[in-house]
């Protein structure tokens, strides 16, 4: 009669584990700014402004153990416009693929109506592990840390949530990211890496700028106009005739805003406020894709662009 190896356990924890994992949380819950620290990049675009990120975006965690994808996600609401709608849609699409869900409930702020409504949202993918993670928690004293992770049980419990486990974390401080890399790998199926080593994301190099773009233009324009402004990107590429070691990126851009009145903001005095736009988003590109850049931005109207399908459909969404 054949014996099991002793160390039979110890062959299948040592196994390679790859799969994907998402972050989500209601607008600003630090979901962003967890991605780009797990990944050690920065991948996708943070912001002070609600309803940032408006894509799915990929993040590529490399350890000797596990490939850990993780995929940033909107901020889930309730939506007001045709494009909160598709957002909310890509949220709830990613929740259905994933192999476990990270639920971003900041520290910060008490648990409020728009976490309930999340959480609950989430409790509707039954099988899918689901990790509490208590965000910005450089921000809170250790009571109110207490108290806050106290609120996250009783939350889980209220919509039928047994929480794989509930993590506090800084991405800012960097304090326990480690901790929630090893909770999600816990989830992940044994497998092959599903990316070559050294990608940090699947996003094409377009999309990328084209956040950076929208991100500087966000950051200008502070609270008039968040969630009016897209991008789109022309063209894209290096310049002809330029030596190897003197390479230039030409990049042709387009800022669309819904309504001609919001163009003298975004342009400012003189076109200030723009110029400073384009400024801090190719200093932004430069550092992502490692070459000098040329910008060339222009201001657009597409009127009301975020309840419109055509429009929405030629932005992207």
């Amino acid at each position: 009669m054949s014996s099991t190896p002793e160390n039979s356990t110890e062959n299948v924890v040592a196994e390679f584990k790859s799969g994907f994992a998402c972050f989500v949380g209601r607008p600003n819950a630090g979901k962003s700014t967890l991605t780009n620290a797990l990944v050690g990049q920065k991948i996708v675009i943070t912001s002070s402004k609600p309803q940032t990120t408006r894509h799915a975006v990929r993040g590529i965690v490399h350890r000797a153990d596990a490939q850990l994808i993780l995929v940033d996600t909107p901020g889930l609401h309730k939506p007001r416009t045709l494009l909160g709608e598709r957002l909310n849609d890509i949220v709830k699409t990613t929740w259905a693929e994933v192999d476990v869900i990270g639920i971003c409930l900041p520290a910060s702020d008490k648990i409020g109506p728009g976490d309930r409504f999340l959480v609950t949202e989430a409790a509707k993918v039954a099988k899918t592990p689901k990790v509490a993670l208590a965000t910005k928690a450089d921000l809170v004293s250790p009571e109110r840390m207490i108290e806050h992770l106290s609120e996250i049980q009783t939350l889980g419990e209220s919509v039928g949530i047994e929480w794989a486990s509930v993590v506090p974390v800084s991405a800012t401080s960097g304090y326990q990211i480690d901790v929630v890399a090893d909770e999600l790998v816990k989830f992940l199926p044994v497998g092959h890496p599903l990316y070559p080593d050294g990608d940090v994301t699947d996003e094409p190099e377009e999309i990328l700028v084209g956040e950076l773009i929208r991100e500087a233009a966000l950051e200008g324009v502070r609270d008039e106009l968040p969630h009016s402004i897209a991008v789109t990107i022309d063209e894209m590429g290096l310049r002809e005739g330029r030596p190897d070691d003197k390479p230039l990126l030409d990049i042709y851009a387009n800022l669309y805003l819904e309504r001609d009145s919001q163009k003298g903001i975004i342009i400012g005095h003189k076109g200030a406020r723009l110029r400073d736009v384009g400024a801090n988003a190719r200093r932004q590109i430069e550092a992502l894709l490692g070459t000098p850049v040329y910008l060339d931005l222009h201001v657009k109207i597409a009127k009301n662009w975020q309840t419109d399908a055509k429009h929405l459909r030629k932005l992207g969404f």
